[in-house]
């Protein structure tokens, strides 16, 4: 009998937990412990510099401690975990209570004890079946099933041939070929429960799991590459053109679809837009867009940009971070559209845009104010007189004691400046062309030749990797990378790519086919992603040759055996060839046999005839001769 079994839907509701509650447990125990075990390299929030330690407190307290888990999904896991946790326990004390699935116990089914006399057998059953008696409990198949239960296990501790299955076979009605029952509960058949069932089944399935995969595919859809989001990209594609100056770009960053719904001011935040607009104004270009999102979002990036950050509230802080968060995949965005569109100048002022965000630098700044300590006056004193400076590429290269605009700092300073400078990369650049796998470094029409850009960092020591930014002013860690473009004298792209090697010396190699005949000069442009004044541009020279001046070749007699030779398919295929032409053949031979024989007894029988012709005309003869 096939009957709905609590104690098996037990087993089963704890085996589908398992999946969950194994891995989210996991997951939350790693989660806590990394937030309490991380060092400060791991989330980039080492002190190199006294102009750092501001910066590396507020990374501990973003991503360390109790601070990191109070995240909505952090939150929202903990709580279905411990809630489904506590459902594991309450179904693994049910089982210990219940004891096995479906064991047919006919003391505990009439709800006696072990070893109970007759008398107490039949009062039993006669309590329970007229409170489970399907004429009292019309349309309740589970008191029905219930009911004949009662009849079996009374019937095998009252009747002797049943009594003998039931401890023999574990069953009163003997041995069972099989037995099923469904691992659901039993609560399902109850009439009363049938209602609150079928709404829970339509609220699942026609509510809950398409809100679901709904929510998942709404979500998904409107992110491309690099999680940037599409609406994003169509804003961009707007935005950009050949002709964009750097002044440009903070309202066209700003104006990101990832940025639209926080930014749109609030109440009173009107106003203090309004206030900040009025300190930056001098610094921005004349707004080409004047929706709210993209006037806030400008006003705080060139608030950024000029260092008045302090000025900003709480709020509005916590909003220029979380654009700062995603500038860093929104730029690259721009750059694979100006890739795209063979826009090479653009290109290059989205990433100088980068540069001047990673520094809080703007246009007219010196590249020497991303030194800590540095200011417009020590700039001026640096970039003064005989022995003046005029960029940081420049400064780096001469001595500690020869550097000037530290004269005034303290001894800490000073070594915070030294050591920021022993921070910021040193490049040797070195170009090769060639073609692989070739014999000399000719390189001819249509080959696919290599341009191999090799970048070594001279300040770093040999085995050693470059660090993060030094980027005080920016409030999240950024890995040192370099940006590097190969691009034509008349601007077109052939290729720029983000080389993220942390290595001393890294190797970067662009390919492209090699054109017509003729002498070139390319342009290759080696690109912070994060530092002024430390690009590189030199030029390329490639010098292809007609492909009609190489040597004709010459096939090795080897070789031409080999070509002569049949393959493997053509082998198997003149086989079969062969195979039927034989066949073929021997038909034609029994045909051509078959043929002379029907022709040897068309002869014969002639014969035979003309044989008889000539034995009666013999006959006549003699007939005539006689007469």
């Amino acid at each position: 009998m096939l009957q709905y079994d609590n104690s098996a839907f037990h087993y089963f509701a704890i085996s589908t937990l398992v999946f969950y509650l194994v891995p989210s447990w996991y997951s939350i125990i790693t989660r806590v412990y990394t937030c309490f075990s991380l060092s400060d390299v791991e989330i980039g929030a080492e002190i190199r510099t006294q102009s750092e330690k501001k910066k590396a407190l507020n990374l501990k307290k973003e991503f360390k401690g109790i601070a990191k888990l109070k995240t909505p999904g952090f939150i929202v896991n903990t709580c279905v975990t411990i809630l489904l946790t506590i459902v594991f326990v309450l179904l693994l004390n049910s089982i210990k209570e219940h004891g096995e699935v479906i064991s047919f116990d006919p003391y505990q089914i009439l709800e006696i004890d072990q070893g109970s006399e007759v008398k107490a057998i039949k009062k039993a059953f006669r309590g329970l079946s007229l409170k489970w008696h399907p004429d009292k409990n019309k349309n309740n198949p589970a008191a029905e099933a219930k009911f004949m239960l009662i009849n079996k296990a009374y019937e095998a501790l009252t009747d002797p041939d049943a009594n003998q299955k039931w401890k023999e076979f574990g069953n009163p009605d003997g041995k069972q070929s099989l037995e099923v029952s469904i691992g659901l509960p039993s609560y399902l058949l109850d009439p009363e429960n049938r209602n609150l069932v079928l709404l829970t089944y339509l609220l699942i399935m026609v509510i809950i799991i398409p809100f679901c995969v709904y929510k998942y595919y709404a979500t998904s859809s409107k992110f491309g590459e690099k999680d940037v989001m599409y609406d994003s990209y169509s804003w961009f594609h707007h935005t950009l053109n050949e002709h964009l100056t750097i002044k440009s770009l903070p309202e066209i960053l700003c104006g990101s679809a990832e940025f639209r719904q926080r930014n749109m001011p609030q109440g009173a935040e009107k106003d203090e837009v309004t206030s900040l607009l009025n300190q930056v104004r001098h610094q921005m270009q004349k707004p080409k867009y004047n929706h709210p999102v993209c006037v806030k979002g400008n006003v705080l990036l060139h608030v950024f940009l000029t260092r008045k950050t302090d000025a900003l509230s709480p709020k509005f802080t916590k909003d220029l971070n979380f654009m700062l968060r995603y500038s860093n995949s929104l730029i690259e965005a721009m750059i694979s559209i100006c890739h795209h569109e063979d826009w090479l100048q653009t290109a290059i002022t989205c990433i100088n845009f980068g540069q001047y965000l990673a520094q809080a630098c703007w246009i007219k700044d010196s590249t020497l104010l991303q030194l800590p300590y540095f200011t417009e006056e020590e700039v001026k004193h640096v970039m003064s007189g005989k022995q003046s400076v005029k960029n940081l590429e420049k400064y780096l290269k001469q001595p500690n004691e020869s550097k000037k605009g530290v004269a005034d700092l303290t001894q800490e300073q000073k070594e915070d400046v030294f050591k920021c400078c022993e921070l910021l990369p040193q490049l040797n650049i070195q170009t090769k062309v060639f073609v692989d796998d070739d014999e000399d470094d000719s390189v001819y029409e249509g080959d696919l030749c290599t341009v191999r850009v090799t970048l070594e960092r001279i300040n770093l020591a040999d085995g050693s990797k470059a660090s993060l930014v030094h980027a005080p002013k920016f409030p999240y860690p950024k890995q040192e990378a370099w940006w590097i473009l190969l691009a034509t004298k008349e601007g077109k792209i052939i290729h720029a790519k983000k080389e993220s090697s942390s290595q001393k010396i890294v190797g970067h190699d662009i390919k492209f086919l090699a054109p017509r005949p003729g002498e070139y000069e390319f342009d290759l442009y080696v690109k912070s992603n994060a530092y002024l004044g430390l690009d590189h541009k030199q030029k390329v020279l490639l010098k292809t040759l007609d492909a009609s001046d190489l040597p004709e070749y010459v096939v090795h007699p080897d070789d031409a055996e080999l070509d002569d030779e049949p393959t493997l398919f053509e082998d198997m295929m003149n086989t079969n060839v062969e195979e039927d032409s034989d066949s073929d053949e021997s038909e034609d031979e029994e045909v051509n046999v078959s043929q002379q024989k029907k022709l040897r007894l068309k002869q014969a029988r002639k014969a035979n005839a003309s044989d008889s012709d000539d034995s009666d005309d013999d006959e006549a003869e003699e007939v005539y001769t006689e007469k």
